[in-house]
């Protein structure tokens, strides 16, 4: 947990709550720690370091009242920036501009004193935030309220178990009523009830305005909160804007697929670059047999890849080309093919995958997104445990799902894959993101996304007045 209090207001517009500007972070690696200690102390004249780029040219805004996600691989720099806009790390080179007290839940319960009591360390990391004693005290009742570790508030934070002594001390960050808010990875912390309290705070966050910058593996979380997404990988911001855009191009990084430059794909011009970058990638990775003639076969086959159904102009499709998603469809429980689903009837999912080389265990899979993108469920083939058996180089396999639909009536986008292992490594050989529209018609809906199917029974009994 980190608090940068003191940050001074700077000139940056009332409008901009953050302004990274150029913001570079170099990291010096040494192989043996007397190599450090030779250079500061001026005994060598060589380099004995190699440097590391966490962060390489970064700038973006985030504006007053804007929830904005940072989203990346591993190592990207995502937890680095938010470090150096509040104050834990210095950058190498560029500039920060903060305009509003800062609240930062970093690492939970950084600057804790074990042997202090709970409600003792209240007051301590309060001061260290720039509060008086008089409103630590006025927001005491809420701290302790939100923590919920009953009496152990007086016992010393070293008895504390883990998941109180997290409970603490975001209770600490959360109820200070920050004007910014900077969450890296903490909304999951604690038992599953104390993480709906979390998210709930969160959502209240939003609709008083706050500013909020928030890292997170959770997906589904970057979709349902953030007005836009800034996506890092290997230190460079690689794009921004929609959630939804960015997760996908996202998915991309996370299969080695997106060193390729990613487009912004805010319009229908943009998208075009998009399928450009996706047909380029099959290009460029020239895996084993496969061909550029085949591949451009194979993506030129995939405008049908719906049949009679309409196909997503805005489908996001890469891979490596070892295989090809020819056909998608979806059938009702009387064997029509179509996209409107009635709610509480059993339906069909078929795809066929033509492979241009033998793959040993190929996989099947399929998700179901809400129009906000957030994935609501989906399966493959491993799941399922019904494996498929070598795939050969000409081959075509059919392969289909059958199950019942409970989700709530509404519009939602199917996105389908092909993966598996090859030659002991994960790789994507295609996939078609929101290829297909699907229409859920129900006459009754419930609360979520699924119906639970509920059978309600009652009984009435009369209570005999004495």
């Amino acid at each position: 947990m980190s608090e940068n209090a003191s940050q001074p207001v700077s000139t940056v517009s009332d409008e901009v709550a953050i302004r990274v500007s150029h913001i570079t972070k170099i990291y010096k690696l040494y192989d043996k720690p007397s190599d450090r200690l030779k250079e500061a102390l001026g005994f060598s004249k060589k380099k004995r370091y190699k440097e590391l780029k966490a962060l390489d040219d970064v700038s973006f805004d985030v504006h007053r009242g804007e929830t904005v996600g940072i989203i990346g691989t591993n190592g990207s720099g995502k937890s680095t920036i938010l470090k150096i806009i509040t104050g834990v790390l210095s950058q190498t080179s560029g500039e920060i501009q903060v305009n509003g007290r800062i609240s930062a839940l970093l690492e939970l319960g950084a600057g804790f004193n074990m042997e202090y009591t709970g409600i003792e360390n209240v007051y301590l990391n309060g001061t260290m935030m720039g509060f008086s004693r008089e409103e630590i005290d006025r927001r005491m009742d809420d701290i302790l309220s939100f923590a919920d570790i009953g009496d152990f508030v007086n016992q010393p934070c070293k008895t504390y178990s883990s998941g109180m002594f997290v409970r603490l001390a975001f209770a600490v960050a959360i109820n200070i009523d920050p004007e910014i808010l900077i969450v890296d990875e903490a909304l999951s912390v604690g038992d599953v009830f104390f993480q709906a309290k979390c998210y709930h705070k969160f959502e209240e966050f939003k609709k008083q305005g706050k500013t909020i910058l928030f890292v997170s593996h959770d997906l589904s979380s970057i979709a349902k909160y953030c007005d836009r997404v800034i996506l890092l990988n290997k230190g460079v911001k690689r794009n921004e804007g929609r959630p939804k855009e960015m997760v996908d191009l996202y998915k991309k990084l996370m299969v080695n697929l997106g060193d390729q430059p990613l487009p912004a794909s805010d319009d229908e011009e943009d998208q075009e670059n998009a399928e450009d970058a996706s047909a380029a990638d099959l290009k460029d990775k020239k895996l084993g047999a496969v061909d550029v003639k085949t591949q451009e076969k194979l993506q030129r086959a995939s405008k049908s890849v719906t049949g009679i159904l309409p196909r997503n102009p805005n489908t996001i499709e890469y891979g490596e080309g070892q295989a090809k998603i020819v056909k998608v469809t979806t059938i009702d429980e009387n064997g029509n093919i179509t996209n409107s689903i009635e709610k509480g009837s059993y339906f069909t999912i078929r795809m066929e995958v033509h492979f241009t080389q033998d793959l040993e265990e190929p996989i099947f899979a399929y998700t179901f997104k809400n129009l906000k993108g957030t994935e609501i469920c989906g399966t493959n083939t491993m799941y399922e445990n019904t494996p498929i058996g070598a795939a050969h180089a000409g081959e075509t396999i059919e392969v289909e799902f059958r199950q019942r639909m409970d989700l709530q009536g509404g519009e939602y986008l199917m996105s389908f894959g092909s993966t598996g292992y090859h030659k002991g490594e994960f790789r994507v050989f295609h996939r078609l993101y929101d290829v297909l529209n699907v229409t859920v018609v129900s006459s009754k809906n419930t609360v979520g996304f699924f119906d639970m199917n509920s059978e309600v029974t009652f009984t009435r009994k009369n209570t005999e007045e004495n």
